[in-house]
């Protein structure tokens, strides 16, 4: 069971002056699976610096949400690892001004409807499959043949929810039961008992609306949680190899994810990074650590020319929103977290990552797929008859398109 521990103590760690998004693992004698966020071994370790950017891709239908997150800023995680000749230990620090503890069940009130209290947490994402680091799954949800499993770790108080045992009885209010005295002292206990304290869940997806819980115990992990003087402190524990993924390859993908319960932070409304390298100290797959710590070289102001040309009309842009939101994804913080590869596979093949998108506040009319046999089929066209100095152009300019700290 996971402990999470609050506490105003901040972790010395000392930070290495590592190339930006690639986090230089540490391998060590010592069994990881008995550390935690205290543990002395972390000042040795090598923390890079991760960026988050705020997830623009679509907006709410939450116009209170909506109104807290309009100004977000980038956010500065930073990551560190360390692995022995079995398991890994990555961590996370965040910032976060306020401690928000997410409470679908309050044991003093007994009020089981609170559905307005959002905790702050994180999550961890790593790719089934990572051979062509130009296809990397899209980040927070995989994509169709390109699994990805996902760790979450919420703050949470205790929060009471159906368990698939049937305990209907003890999903009711304790003033429409027909207990009394004794009979809802012990009813209260009992529901008390089946709250959950710890919330960590993994899963996994392979595309927008696939994401799948992992309860058949082949998931091990263990993730903790705990506030430090600037902010979270998280660190996932997980095998190098199992049923879902294998890292120990000298190098492998990861991407980062942080809620702010504060600004009503929930499923789409969170930060997040973009696909980054963890090196492991065994040489191997530099391919990988090469594709995503480069940057796209083209000229930014004919890139940005070509967006206006071809891409203006149903997409967002920082200086240029006159399309409605709901016609196309927002573009505002995509040069955050998309890489290369993926922002090139969008415009040449747009149906290669289809998100759901059209929410219900959207015109009939502009629906971002269609289906086809079930297939979900984008209605933006294929622009692969760009020809390729457009093409770089395009993408250089798109990767710039990222909020500041």
């Amino acid at each position: 069971m996971n402990t999470l521990v609050k506490s105003i103590t901040a972790i010395s760690a000392v930070t290495a002056s590592l190339m930006a998004s690639n986090v230089e693992a540490v391998k060590v004698s010592d069994d990881v699976t008995k550390l935690n966020p205290k543990s002395a071994i972390w000042s040795n370790a090598k923390f890079a610096d991760v960026m988050l950017y705020p997830q623009t891709t679509m907006k709410m239908n939450d116009k209170k949400a909506n109104a807290k997150n309009a100004n977000n800023k980038a956010k500065k995680a930073q990551v560190a690892a360390v692995y022995d000749s079995k398991n890994i230990t990555l961590m996370v620090k965040w910032p976060d001004a306020t401690i928000n503890k997410q409470e679908g069940f309050n044991s003093k009130s007994y009020d089981m409807t609170k559905t307005d209290t959002y905790g702050d947490g994180f999550a961890v994402q790593f790719a089934s499959h990572f051979e062509d680091a130009t296809k990397l799954p899209y980040v927070g949800m995989g994509s169709d043949g390109r699994e990805v499993v996902v760790y979450l770790q919420k703050y949470v108080g205790r929060i009471f929810e159906p368990n698939g045992n049937g305990d209907v009885e003890m999903q009711v209010n304790r003033k429409q039961t027909n207990y009394f005295n004794d009979q809802l002292v012990a009813y209260d206990e009992r529901v008390n008992q089946l709250g959950h304290k710890d919330y960590q869940r993994a899963f996994v997806s392979a595309g927008v609306r696939s994401m799948t819980e992992i309860k058949d115990q082949t998931a091990e992990y263990n993730m903790r949680l705990m506030y430090g003087t600037d902010g979270w402190i998280g660190t996932i524990t997980r095998p190098l190899t199992d049923a879902y993924t294998d890292l120990n390859k000298g190098a492998f993908p990861m991407v980062i994810a942080a809620w702010d319960g504060s600004k009503m932070n929930r499923d789409g409304l969170k930060s997040l990074s973009s696909w980054f390298s963890v090196d492991l100290e065994e040489s191997g797959n530099e391919s990988l650590v090469s594709e995503l710590n480069s940057s796209p070289k083209g000229d930014i102001a004919n890139g940005k020319q070509v967006a206006a040309d071809n891409c203006a009309a149903c997409h967002q842009f920082p200086e240029n929103d006159f399309a409605p939101y709901t016609m196309a994804p927002g573009m505002f913080n995509i040069g955050g977290y998309a890489t290369t590869g993926y922002l090139k596979e969008s415009i040449i093949d747009p149906n290669a990552v289809v998100v759901p998108g059209y929410n219900r506040n959207a015109h009939r009319n502009t629906p971002w797929y269609e289906l086809d046999n079930g297939k979900r089929i984008s209605t933006m066209p294929a622009f692969d008859w760009l020809d390729e100095q457009s093409m770089t152009d395009l993408i250089a300019y798109l990767k710039t398109l990222k909020a500041g700290e």
